[in-house]
């Protein structure tokens, strides 16, 4: 009968070796060493996850581009419509009074504040598009492409009006025409699908962050130990 090796630990392992393990499902680096007759185990968080992978990158992104095309088109869309049919004339109700549709030309940010520094807000669009743009190179949560691509199509539907529109290039109106529970925006700021793009997508990634989705897929947890000697 061959003799246990006093020099291994139970398993074949060198006592006071150690062994480098990846769970690839956690995204962690987990450390094993034994000391004497017990295996202590060490995590460590590893920079990137593993489960992760170039397609799921790219739908990622798909998901960004597509969310934030369609948020585009559907303000565009609205905004031409309501420019024909509605400028000019009596706001119309729906839902009893709870909603109107009212076209108004906003200068400014809500409520019209700032509405004397337009060019302010181009910029500032601009500065969300690059942060969506940076971020988009290690994207690999369709969540986080929602969330992202809804912030972009907002910022892009409103930028447009910034550029294009009345009175000059950079210093344009914003078409406003949804107004809640008054006809001209008495009780609430009177918006368009840009914004409420927008205000869904900030929801969205404020909810994944609270949730511990991050925005290369892993997820971290609130029962999540911190990382340290746990006994095998």
């Amino acid at each position: 009968m061959r003799q246990p090796d006093p020099g291994r630990a139970p398993g074949g392992i060198p006592v006071g070796d150690t062994v480098r393990l990846v769970q690839a499902v956690g995204g962690a680096a987990l450390t094993m060493e034994t000391k004497g007759s017990q295996t202590v185990i060490e995590a460590e968080p590893v920079s990137a996850p593993l489960h992760g992978g170039q397609g799921k990158r790219r739908r990622a992104v798909a998901t960004l581009v597509t969310v934030a095309l369609a948020a585009i088109g559907l303000d565009l869309l609205t905004k031409q419509l309501v420019i024909a049919h509605l400028e000019g004339g009596e706001p119309v109700k729906w839902l009893g009074g709870a909603v109107y549709l009212s076209v108004t030309r906003n200068g400014g940010a809500a409520f019209s504040l700032g509405k004397d520094y337009t060019f302010i807000f181009p910029v500032i669009a601009f500065c969300v598009l690059a942060w969506i743009g940076w971020n988009a190179r290690k994207l690999a949560s369709p969540a986080w492409g929602v969330a992202l691509g809804l912030v972009a199509g907002g910022a892009c539907g409103n930028l447009l009006d910034r550029i294009f529109r009345w009175p000059s290039p950079f210093n344009g109106h914003v078409v406003d025409f949804i107004s809640l529970f008054g006809p001209y925006g008495e009780v609430f700021a009177v918006f368009n699908v840009a914004d409420m793009s927008l205000t869904f997508g900030v929801i969205l990634a404020i909810y994944l962050e609270l949730t511990g989705r991050q925005r290369d897929g892993s997820r971290l947890r609130r029962d999540d130990k911190p990382a340290g000697e746990v006994p095998a």
